[in-house]
Order: C-alpha cells, then structure tokens, then sequence
C-alpha cells in the first residue's frame, strides 16, 4: 500500500470516527452481550437499572494506556450512584499483557478479554482503540467516543444519566 494511500485510509477513517462522536439521535438499544472477566466473574455489557461505560482499549494503544486512569478515576467518583465500567480488551491484544496490565493498575472495574472480537463486532465492528460506548439506565447507547472522551462532557453526560428515573 503506498503511503499517499494509507494516509487517505488514516484520513477516512478519522474522519468517520470525528462524525461518530456525537450523541445518537433515536434511542439505539446496546448489544445484549455477556462475557467473562479477567477474575472469572459474569459480566454484562449493558446491565439494565445501571449507566456504564464499555471502553474497547488494547494495552499497545498509546492513548489507551494515557485514558485509563481517568476511567479509573471516573468509576470511582460515581460507582456508588449506580455507574458501572466496563473494559473489553481486543481480540488482537495478548491475554498476558492484559492481565499484567490490570494487576499492575489495580483496575478496580470489571476487565474482560474480546478474544473472538464477538463484543467488538456486536457494537458495529469496532475496529479502533480507545472507543468507549455510554449506555443509560434503559440499556440504550447514549454516545460514542472514538479517541479520548473529554472528560468534563463525559463526566456531566453521566451525571445527567445517573439522574434520570427509568
């Protein structure tokens, strides 16, 4: 592939994702996938009665690795109002880094392993590392992120989610 080619790739493809960041219109049920953590346990992508945030991260992206404490640092100030997060590493990234990963960040939120990409397709084929999904108290998907969330939105958005009544 030539590089003027993989630059128009790069270009499209930001530029989707640009577009994709805007909050979804009509009320988008998010996908009814259940998987396994790390530590064993069930963990449900979309649990109704909660808001939580699916973040699709892979420990070889940058931005990633640079966004996790804020998502750490987010599940802590609301986990107590019925917030939940969830991280789904991909399909692409070693089991093995991912729980060092983890351990290593005392990640205090359920971390699951994408292995087949199922959750990744089941969310329209998620292809790029950090997007993170936004899903209220209903199950539906509030926004979507691709890149770094600015945290201050992303942090009001989950306040006005925490506040609704279902």
């Amino acid at each position: 592939m030539s590089i003027r080619l993989l630059r128009t790739s790069i270009a499209l493809v930001v530029t989707a994702g640009l577009a994709a960041c805007s909050p979804f219109g009509a009320a988008e049920s998010a996908p009814n996938v259940s998987m396994t953590s790390i530590k064993g346990q069930p963990v449900a992508l979309a649990p109704k009665g909660k808001v939580t945030l699916v973040n699709f991260w892979a420990t070889s992206c940058g931005t990633c690795v640079k966004e996790m404490p804020q998502l750490v640092a987010t599940y802590q100030k609301y986990r107590d109002k019925g917030y939940e997060t969830v991280a789904v590493a991909m399909s692409y990234d070693p089991p093995n880094y991912v729980l060092n990963y983890a351990e290593k960040n005392q990640l205090p939120f359920p971390v699951t392993l994408d292995v087949e990409g199922k959750a990744a397709q089941a969310y329209g084929g998620v292809m790029v590392t950090p997007t993170t999904y936004l899903i209220d108290k209903r199950g539906n998907i509030v926004q979507r992120f691709i890149g770094e969330p600015n945290m201050t939105e992303l942090h009001k958005l989950i306040e006005d989610k925490l506040a609704e009544q279902v």
